[in-house]
């Protein structure tokens, strides 16, 4: 098959485009990171992050806080993968679907509660008389337990996703050998799932290597993420910002590079995917009661956060405090959180913002997908890899990207003729732009993924008919194509803009000025004001946490167990 010049159109169209909204901000932060002021090269920036002792910390306990996390995320997830993808047992589904549950909470969102539950004036003090600090002072562990609660269903997905792909009889081979069944798992098992431990592992571990929410949530601050956070104040004076957003990419591209070379690694995988489907065994007795508790204690364990947030939300301001529960309950925080000027602000930018963030994706999305699976193009790989790159690359380290850009031409500088159009930092900025890029950049691969999927189930067959009968190219997409895809389409900008309204990275460093503020950051502002702010900011996380539910509920019924495929790196 040729390949036309519509389609390498608009292949080098989307790239240009990609380039632009992806390549081009890290690539500018790159330079910053290695530029004189006189414009000339040099690695004294790199180098002044390694000499100072607070950097030099930062990025210790970052990798401390992502080493843990995705150590207790992978603790959480293998057990109840493999249990969930061999055996039957009772409630299953509704426990399964409970696991789940952590995805629509934010790990930032959800330290407020926990706050709440395990601080020293917290619940559970208050139920045993203990006084005991569990948080210890919202350091490291607090921080890691909180992520991996957050993060360890990206895991599970990947594994049940991995297991199921496995051929039964290579495990019934060893049994006849006589292998019990811990050699089973460790010698057979184990190492065909590698790729999807690694997997989901990538994406958990990068994840919380550059998490700024949840840090700043727990008032934490001697880490890398809030460093370059702080930083903003002065990137326009100073490169030692853009040399510590180098270092964080570098070393989220070497943990990577590790990781594939210990986990990632394809030798032990199987030609092809399992020709027959393992034959769940149904549990009975004990055995069904052991694993309904593995999942119900799991999913009680991972609500936590979310129960404390909820009852947070619920609390009259100052009457949870050294108590199991709160002395009085109110339903204010819920209106306010639809009416108080800044979070109702809030959440008119973000639904604007998401809206159009979400078309744009789609646009391009749709597109890529198409030339992905029905061009015959030789640069499918550079698309391929441009579409997919913001799953690897720190969403913090984008943000800063985007920082670098709106201070260059046109957009920064005195005779910037874009300025007043957009811009970040100044007496009046209007981030509205950039952050429409960051979410439509940062959520492209849900939909690419949804797309491809729906386009490798329908065949080219009705497209060929459509143009056979004389219908243009375009009318065989409007009519044709999109109607037989429009399910994955749906999930997938469902994805993305729920994602988009709970941006956290993008949002917290491009909205500096109040009447700019997305929905994240305005739970980050309100849950830092006296009084009644903490209720609010609770209040408006569980609107956000029913947004999320509804969203992942939706995909989840259109596009059935690929959901996990679409949160793999």
């Amino acid at each position: 098959m040729r390949t036309s010049w519509r389609q390498t159109f608009l292949l080098v169209a989307i790239v240009a485009v990609l380039g632009v909204g992806l390549v081009y901000p890290i690539l500018l932060t790159v330079g910053g990171a290695f530029r004189t002021d006189d414009g000339g090269f040099t690695l004294r920036h790199i180098a002044s992050v390694f000499e100072d002792p607070a950097t030099r910390r930062g990025l210790l306990n970052a990798t401390l806080i992502a080493a843990i996390t995705t150590t207790i995320a992978i603790i959480m997830a293998l057990p109840l993968a493999v249990v969930g993808a061999r055996y039957a047992f009772p409630g299953k589904t509704f426990l399964g679907g409970l696991l789940l549950l952590p995805l629509v909470l934010p790990p930032f969102v959800g330290a407020i509660g926990v706050r709440h539950l395990l601080g020293r004036a917290g619940a559970l003090n208050a139920a045993f008389g203990l006084d005991i600090d569990w948080l210890g002072n919202g350091g490291i562990w607090a921080i890691a337990v909180m992520e991996a609660i957050s993060l360890f269903p990206i895991l599970y997905l990947n594994i049940v996703a991995s297991l199921a792909n496995l051929d039964p009889t290579l495990d019934e081979a060893g049994e006849c050998t006589g292998a019990g069944a811990w050699t089973r798992f460790w010698r057979i098992t184990l190492p065909l799932v590698r790729p999807g431990i690694f997997a989901g592992a990538t994406i958990v571990f990068i994840w919380s290597f550059t998490e700024l929410g949840t840090p700043l949530m727990f008032e934490y601050y001697d880490v890398t993420s809030v460093q370059i956070f702080n930083g903003i104040k002065e990137v326009e004076a100073s490169s030692r910002p853009y040399a510590l957003v180098v270092v964080m990419l570098v070393f989220s591209i070497g943990f990577y590079l590790l990781g594939k070379l210990t986990l990632g690694r394809s030798s032990f995988a199987m030609q092809s995917k399992a020709s027959i489907g393992r034959q769940e065994t149904r549990l009975t007795g004990i055995r069904a009661c052991a694993a309904i508790a593995l999942f119900a204690g799991t999913a009680l364990f991972a609500a936590m956060p979310a129960v404390g947030v909820i009852i947070a939300s619920l609390a009259v301001p100052g009457q949870w405090y050294e108590s199991v529960l709160p002395r009085a309950f109110t339903t204010d925080h819920y209106v306010q959180a639809l009416t108080h000027p800044l979070s109702a602000g809030s959440i008119r930018n973000s639904l604007f913002l998401a809206a159009i963030a979400v078309v744009c994706a789609l646009v391009v999305g749709f597109a890529s997908a198409r030339l992905l699976v029905r061009a015959n193009l030789r640069a499918a790989w550079l698309l391929d890899a441009l579409v997919m790159l913001p799953l690897a690359v720190p969403g913090l380290v984008l943000a800063f990207g985007y920082v670098a850009v709106s201070l260059q031409w046109p957009f920064g500088g005195p005779d910037a003729p874009l300025g007043a159009f957009a811009s970040i930092i100044g007496a009046t900025p209007n981030p509205y732009p950039f952050l429409v890029v960051a979410y439509a950049v940062r959520r492209m691969p849900y939909i690419v993924r949804s797309a491809v999927a729906g386009l490798q189930q329908t065949s080219a067959e009705f497209e060929d008919a459509g143009q056979v009968a004389g219908a243009s190219k375009w009318r065989v997409q409007r009519t044709i194509v999109i109607p037989l895809i429009a399910a994955n389409l749906i999930a997938g900008a469902l994805l993305a803009f729920s994602f988009s309204m709970l941006e956290v990275s993008d949002s917290l460093l491009l909205a500096q000025r109040e009447a700019d503020y997305p929905v994240t950051k305005a739970i980050y502002a309100l849950f830092e004001r006296l009084g009644d702010g903490p209720g609010i900011a609770s209040a408006l996380g569980v609107w956000a946490m029913a947004l999320l539910a509804i969203t992942l509920l939706g995909a989840s019924a259109l596009i059935g167990k690929r959901m996990g495929a679409i949160f793999r790196a």
